[in-house]
This record gives C-alpha cells, sequence and structure tokens, in this order.
C-alpha cells in the first residue's frame, strides 16, 4: 500500500467529558498516537503528512466510510461489550466482515476492535475468567511477535476484561500474557489487532481507573495496584509504527 495512506477511525465509544476536553475524542487520540509513529518511522519521506485520517461515529450517529474513499479501517476500543447485540454492534459486526471479505482494505483493531474482528472473523468472545487487566502489564512476543514490533519485548497499557478465546483459521500469534492468551492477532496484507491500548497514556489511565474505582468498578486494591504500573514504561509508539508498517507492506 503506497502513501498517503487513507485511514478512517470508527469510534465505538466516546470518553469521559474530563479525558475529551483535553485529549479529545478517539479520533483525535488515535491522530495524536498515528501522527507520532509516522514521523518517528524511519521510511525516507514518510510522515505525519502522509496520513488522510476521519474518524466515524459508529455508535450514536452509526456513520461508516464510504469504501472507495480508505485504505483502511482502525476499530477504536470501548465501554461495552463485543459479544452483545445492541443494533449498532452488529451493525458494526457485518461491516467488519465486509471488510474482511474486501481485497484491498486493511484492519486494525484496538481492545474491543480487536475483539470485534474476531467475532467477525467467527471465533468466541466474551469475559475472561481471569478478569480485569489493567494499567501497564508485559506482553509476553512469539517470535512472529518480536518481529512485527521490531523488539523482543512488549509492555502496553491493558483496560479490559473481555477477550478473544482463539485465533481465526490462518491467523498469526503476536503475543499473550497470564490472563489474556490472545493478545494480538496478524494476518498478512488483511488486519493487525492488539488488545492492548497504545492509544492510551498515564493521564488516561489514572483517570478512567480513579473513576471506575468510584463507580465500584475497581475496589481499592485494585485500583491502588493500577495506579502504581500506570507510569511505567509502555510501548503505545512502537505499536503505532507495527501498525503503520503493516499498512505500508505490499
Amino acid at each position: 500500500m503506497k502513501p498517503p495512506l487513507r485511514i478512517a477511525i470508527l469510534e465505538a465509544d466516546t470518553p469521559p467529558d474530563d479525558i475529551v476536553a483535553k485529549f479529545g475524542r478517539y479520533g483525535r487520540v488515535f491522530r495524536t498516537l498515528l501522527e507520532s509513529a509516522a514521523d518517528s518511522l524511519g521510511k525516507p519521506g514518510f510522515s505525519k503528512d502522509n496520513l488522510e485520517l476521519s474518524a466515524y461515529d459508529v455508535v450514536t450517529e452509526q456513520k461508516y466510510p464510504e469504501l472507495d474513499d480508505i485504505d483502511a479501517v482502525l476499530i477504536s476500543g470501548s465501554k461495552h461489550n463485543s459479544f452483545d447485540n445492541d443494533p449498532w454492534i452488529l451493525k458494526l459486526v457485518e461491516f467488519t466482515k465486509k471488510l474482511l471479505e474486501h481485497d484491498r482494505i486493511r484492519i486494525i483493531g484496538v481492545c474491543f476492535g480487536h475483539q470485534i474482528i474476531g467475532r467477525a472473523a467467527g471465533v468466541k468472545v466474551g469475559r475472561s475468567e481471569g478478569g480485569w487487566e489493567v494499567a501497564v502489564l508485559p506482553v509476553e512476543l512469539t517470535q512472529k511477535g518480536k518481529e512485527i514490533f521490531q523488539q523482543d519485548t512488549l509492555s502496553i497499557h491493558q483496560m479490559h476484561r473481555d477477550i478473544v478465546f482463539e485465533r481465526p483459521e490462518g491467523v498469526e500469534a503476536l503475543g499473550a500474557s497470564p490472563r489474556c492468551l490472545v493478545q494480538d492477532m496478524y494476518k498478512k496484507g488483511k488486519f493487525i489487532s492488539v488488545q492492548g491500548h497504545p492509544e492510551f497514556h498515564e493521564a488516561i489511565v489514572s483517570y478512567l481507573v480513579t473513576m471506575r474505582n468510584k463507580q465500584g468498578i475497581f475496589n481499592d486494591a485494585e485500583a491502588k495496584d493500577a495506579l502504581e504500573r500506570v507510569g511505567k514504561h509502555h510501548d503505545g509508539i512502537p505499536v503505532a509504527k507495527a501498525f503503520l508498517r503493516f499498512l505500508l507492506q505490499d
């Protein structure tokens, strides 16, 4: 795929108002990440100026891009359940199935988006018996994962208790963690997805953990543990660079 890369960001959620005020909706949060990754990719002649990014609210507005106008789709994370049957989720799953059958458009999935790709590809998604993964945690990379991310170790922000239970046939494993064996999925020329949140950073995750502690989603011990790890080294940019290399592959 040659630049400019026309990437449609499907916003499967809206962050809390305080996050939107500081960092924007998910379209802007991913724009910040992808532009930083593009400028540090080290590919001659390639920079953030080679990205054409657009955002679509697939929850409330249920708007989608015209396929002739894009090269790739990025499906964001969400507080919603990927296995629910709300009309907008079913519409997103059907759209993703259409993308999987498309011979040109590539897909990037993040957290909820990772699970939607799994569901569209016909594998089980649902609650993990292992519970939540929250804040910066290590992912053990496979040999293919080390090749794709171009490093031997990976740490990434997590915010999930739902998982993809198995990889679809023909999909390569990139990494795993004790509570989530399918941390990543990769199919050359088709899709790449991660269970973690490369777009998150310390300020966003600190806010979400504190908010969910007040809501009773995380107990005090869980919140304290997560907040002790939010400032640890996080490989969001290396993951985003892997996304861009995936899109630039012939």
